[in-house]
């Protein structure tokens, strides 16, 4: 009778967690984040509680004004000059200043014979059937860049919703974030070392995704950027945006952005423009993960970069841009699991051949 009414308990358990999950799921994005926010600025609001007398509510109140200061105003800085730049690129590429076409026939013309006499051979299409379909494609994604800034700014009002709600929670989730995650740990059906492993994995991958990864992108896209400016390329913040957001892939990064723009110089003439940003580009910007990474975050804490590139794409693809945190959350988790699962199979024996000499 006992083991039936534990059951019941466990399916009721898992009843009303789905459900209650079911109701937050609308919301799951800013719940999201006060949490990774609440897990990185969880030592700032240690330290002010120092100054503060242990004043636990006023050190997260003036945690989440620090956040909104240092964080969310530069970024609202940032995405106005954004959409700026990117609205003045379409209505150049739509009036026709910038014909890709063109662009590519110059680099066309501008290759050596055995590349041209490659492309014919590969005659997977003809060079110039890829030039008009990709520069038909640019301009087609141009016209589609319009609608959905106008989209963007209709779900302005949701995104106002989202922050406030994100930061609602995370002024509790500081305030009460020690007394929450013991409860949880009490909870969890594990023993106190693999409940230990458990929570300190997690606490890395956030630090490592969130921290490492996003102040990495960061640097790259703002280093990447300021050589674009150097240059003279236009837009140079929205490419710097798209470098941004692309170093968060490790192994592809930033060179989806450079490397192209290395390459049209160096087939349009401008030599020394090209191997300036060759070399700007494998120095200065390919160099930023190799040092700031490992200061920031620590190499114990890393995942290998073929875990993160792929459950970062796997993440975004099935999670929307919340995807990159989660799809490297969801695979340490994984990782961790095993491990977990892998030490107490080995333990086993060691407990069994005790309980025999016992």
């Amino acid at each position: 009778m006992q083991r039936i009414e534990r059951q019941g308990l466990l399916l009721l358990l898992l009843a009303v967690t789905l459900a209650f999950a079911w109701v937050l799921q609308p919301f799951y994005g800013a719940v999201l984040w006060a949490t990774v926010v609440a897990l990185i600025f969880a030592p700032v609001h240690r330290r002010l509680l120092i100054p503060m007398r242990g004043r636990r509510g006023l050190a997260a109140a003036v945690t989440v004004l620090i956040i909104i200061a240092m964080v969310l105003l530069p970024l609202a800085v940032i995405a106005t000059s954004l959409v700026r730049e990117a609205s003045g690129l379409v209505l150049r590429i739509q009036s026709g200043e910038y014909d890709f076409g063109s662009y590519l026939q110059r680099i066309s013309d501008a290759l050596p014979a055995w590349a041209t006499g490659l492309i014919e051979r590969l005659n997977l299409t003809s060079f110039s059937a890829l030039r008009d379909s990709l520069a038909s494609s640019l301009m087609k994604g141009g016209q589609l860049l319009a609608p959905q800034a106008l989209s963007l700014g209709m779900n302005t009002f949701d995104f106002m919703i989202n922050l406030g709600i994100m930061l609602y929670l995370l002024f509790f989730l500081l305030r009460d974030g020690d007394v929450l995650a013991e409860r949880i740990r009490e909870a969890i059906p594990l023993d106190g070392v693999q409940k230990a492993a458990l929570f300190a994995r997690f606490a890395d991958v956030v630090r490592a995704t969130v921290k490492g990864g996003i102040l990495v992108a960061i640097a790259q896209g703002a280093l990447g950027g300021i050589g674009f400016w150097f240059l003279g390329i236009h837009a140079p913040l929205l490419w710097a945006a798209l470098m941004a957001f692309l170093s968060l892939l490790p192994a592809i990064g930033a060179g989806l952005v450079w490397v192209p723009a290395a390459i049209y110089f160096l087939a349009t003439g401008a030599i020394w423009q090209g191997i300036g940003l060759i070399l700007y580009g494998v120095l200065v910007i390919g160099l930023v993960d190799n040092v700031l990474r490992p200061f920031l975050v620590g190499k114990e804490s890393r995942l290998p970069d073929y875990v993160v590139l792929i459950s970062t794409l796997g993440g975004i693809k099935v999670f929307g841009l919340n995807g990159f945190v989660i799809g490297p959350l969801f695979a340490a988790m994984f990782m961790a699991s095993w491990e977990i699962f892998s030490a107490s199979r080995r333990a086993e024996p060691a407990n069994n051949q005790d309980r025999s000499i016992k």
